[in-house]
């Protein structure tokens, strides 16, 4: 869900940013209290509640909100903010499956504290946007990742052939607070609004065990380092943070000593160069040190093209071959792991336990991830992915429509390919490629 920016707010963002730009030395003083105006958390609490999400430590759904008035209850948060009595609580611990079996840790703050650090967002991110660099795409207004794919695919057909493939090791976890907080200091002299970054990174982390138990650690005060993956505060901090690496790059010469240009999403980078890869490689490393980072060897490597092959933010870069010519030429295609990642989630859709919902609805659901899978992967030589993504759709629809009916099993005539799209309404993700003059092969 999309929510348009109130007008007072979008005229202090541009004030805000404006100020920023004009002058790459200005430090801000007055941030606090543009907090908790009312606008402003009003605008935060919404962008919170359109995103969703489960309950904190507290329990406090947005519907236990609602219910108990959510003009009051904002009110209330606002006197805490304005009388310096605000804290917040303690992060619950959650654990999403990664592709390997590993698992992601995400922070969920309680929707007070969401609300709280979406206002700070509201105030800080114009001011950040004017210092980030043109290599940085993720959580941007106008850049997207499809934006860096396109910008790493221009930058290999132009010579830059050796990949620094680089990946780091639980870079949230490991953001450093000193260095971090002398970053947002840099543009923020507000002491207040410091203080208010700087309890959100060493909120503990609450965590609940097998038996039901909860446990609470203070890692992050501890060690002084980290911010919970899954905040409203984090993207902008992990950004801020990256661009002292992208910055320095480009400083210290080493963009223009090495012809090796960066480009970044996220905790995700690559370093494209002319050559001199293995020598960019070790000066990433040596740069990575000094900012307290920590490169994962297992998964940084360098990849020449185009007798190797490399992914980056779900697409395969690498050598291709036009089906009509035979012509190699380099080119990106949707990553296996991603389309196997598709297919699976087609599955759990349409697995026996869910044969007591109708077909609208497993149909509906279906289109949904396969036309949003698509909207991603709509780069590059798609053909194959689709058709592959197209042909497992078909066939567990048609299991469960077996499953559910009781009907003897294949029944490819019955439930053919035409009919689960023509009757069922399927997506057919093949048809996209008649507009995509480049995505034919």
């Amino acid at each position: 869900m999309s929510l348009s920016t109130p007008a007072s707010v979008q005229k202090l963002q541009a004030a805000l940013h404006d100020k920023a730009k004009k002058s790459a030395d200005f430090r801000f003083y007055a941030l606090y209290d543009k907090v908790y105006r009312k606008d402003v958390l009003t605008f935060a609490y919404e962008c919170c509640k359109a995103n969703g999400g489960a309950a904190g430590v507290d329990d406090q759904t947005f519907e236990d909100i609602e219910a108990y008035g959510a003009e009051r209850w904002l009110d209330e948060l606002t006197q805490e903010l304005k009388s310096r009595t605000y804290h917040p609580l303690p992060v619950r611990r959650v654990y999403i499956p990664k592709p390997g079996g590993q698992q992601r840790p995400l922070g969920v703050p309680a929707i007070r504290d969401r609300a709280v650090m979406m206002a700070a967002v509201l105030v800080l991110d114009p001011i950040f946007e004017a210092d980030l660099q043109p290599e940085q795409y993720a959580y941007r207004r106008g850049r997207s990742a499809l934006d860096a794919v396109t910008h790493v695919h221009k930058l290999i057909n132009t010579g830059h052939r050796e990949i620094v493939d680089a990946d780091l090791a639980s870079y949230f976890d490991s953001l450093p607070h000193s260095e971090l907080l002398k970053s947002v200091a840099r543009r923020v002299v507000d002491g207040a609004m410091l203080h208010l970054i700087k309890m959100w990174l060493k909120a503990p982390v609450e965590e609940t065990d097998d038996r039901g138990r909860k446990h609470r650690n203070t890692r992050n005060r501890d060690e002084g380092r980290g911010s919970p993956q899954g905040s409203p505060i984090s993207p902008l901090l992990s950004s801020l943070y990256m661009r002292r690496f992208v910055l320095g790059w480009k400083k210290l010469g080493h963009e223009r000593r090495l012809g090796a240009y960066i480009v970044n999403y996220a905790d995700d980078f690559v370093i494209c160069c002319r050559g001199r890869a293995e020598e960019a490689l070790a000066t990433m490393r040596d740069m990575m040190t000094k900012l307290k980072l920590t490169v994962n060897e297992t998964k940084t490597r360098v990849a020449k093209l185009p007798e190797e092959k490399f992914d980056f933010l779900g697409y395969t870069f690498g050598r291709r071959y036009s089906p009509k010519t035979g012509r190699a030429y380099l080119g990106t295609v949707p990553a296996k792991k991603r389309v196997n990642r598709i297919r699976k989630a087609i599955s759990n859709e349409t697995g026996r336990n869910r044969t007591l919902l109708d077909h609208q609805t497993v149909v509906k659901k279906l289109n949904q991830m396969m036309n949003g899978w698509a909207n991603y992967f709509c780069l590059g030589s798609v053909s194959k992915a689709y058709r592959a993504v197209d042909g497992h759709a078909c066939k567990r629809l048609r299991q469960w429509l077996c499953a559910k009916h009781k009907v003897p099993g294949p029944a490819t005539r019955r439930y053919s390919d035409e009919v689960l799209h023509d009757t069922f309404g399927l997506v057919r993700l093949k048809n996209r490629t008649n507009s995509f003059s480049w995505a034919k092969s």
